[in-house]
């Protein structure tokens, strides 16, 4: 039996930026909305500045960062495992990222069958 992969990891260089923005405000959270614009991209914000829905999903933790998507996005990305980079660029507008010449990207990877099955089982 396949173990239960995780839905959300990050890079090293995510790690660090992570690191250094909970550093400058606290406690942070992300979440990927899936909107146009800003919100395809994995936003940061300070978790008392943030109010999540009551339906966005918790895909995991990364940093000691808990990742939430929203539920349309997350229907389209379900059987995907995201792989949070950083590259050079400007952060979304609201994410606390910009302004550091930084931006967070969402990397993708399609679950294997045996990998959707042990998601669904531990449903």
């Amino acid at each position: 039996m396949t173990s239960i992969p995780a839905r959300v990891l990050a890079t090293a260089a995510a790690l660090e930026l992570i690191g250094k923005l909970a550093g400058e405000h606290g406690a942070i959270l992300f979440h990927q909305s899936g909107g146009c614009c800003d919100g395809s991209s994995p936003m940061c914000f300070r978790v008392d500045e943030y109010i999540t829905a009551p339906n966005d999903v918790l895909l995991g933790v990364i940093g000691g960062a808990s990742f939430y998507m929203s539920p349309s996005q997350f229907a389209y990305w379900k059987n995907t495992q995201l792989t949070i980079d950083v590259v050079p660029g400007m952060g979304g507008m609201f994410s606390l990222e910009n302004g550091s010449g930084k931006r967070f990207l969402t990397r993708s990877r399609v679950f294997t069958d045996d990998e959707v099955a042990a998601l669904c089982d531990a449903a």
